[in-house]
């Protein structure tokens, strides 16, 4: 992250409608701002943690990671694509970057777990060859537009 110096926000409260939503594997758009000011958007697999926090993983050398690490500000939108109305926005900074391999590394077969049934060993093998980091955020704002039963 910059030097910038920012206040911690404190982290949101999850309402337990929201916390169910996030635990299960939906996709998350997440936004970055680039060091030009200009917004840039991919999509990602996430994990919702115990105490709240948002993990992300990524391949090093993407735009976002680099993009998050510099200004340690993002924004996601998670849908539920069976009701692509039901939603909730966040607004996130960085807690912490994990650059150590081996974890980094079980962070994204975790997440492969999660988003594929029964991933191969082939599947697997393909992230265990590449240079990856974690981050972990913390949900300094949300706004959620669920749709009951739809969670």
């Amino acid at each position: 992250m910059s030097d910038t110096t920012r206040e911690a926000a404190a982290p949101a409260v999850l309402s337990e409608p929201v916390r169910r939503f996030l635990a299960a594997p939906h996709t998350a758009a997440v936004a970055t701002i680039g060091a030009d000011g200009a917004p840039h958007q991919t999509f990602v697999w996430y994990a919702l943690e115990p105490d709240g926090a948002i993990l992300l993983n990524s391949l090093v050398g993407r735009r976002w990671p680099a993009e998050l690490q510099r200004d340690g500000r993002a924004a996601l939108a998670i849908a539920n694509v069976a009701n692509q109305l039901s939603w909730v926005g966040i607004s996130a900074e960085v807690v912490s970057v994990d650059h150590d391999r081996e974890r980094a590394l079980a962070d994204i077969l975790a997440l492969a777990h999660r988003y594929q049934e029964h991933p191969t060993e082939e599947y697997l093998d393909g992230f265990r060859s590449q240079l990856r980091i974690t981050f972990r955020l913390r949900i300094t704002r949300l706004h959620d537009h669920l749709r009951a039963p739809d969670l």
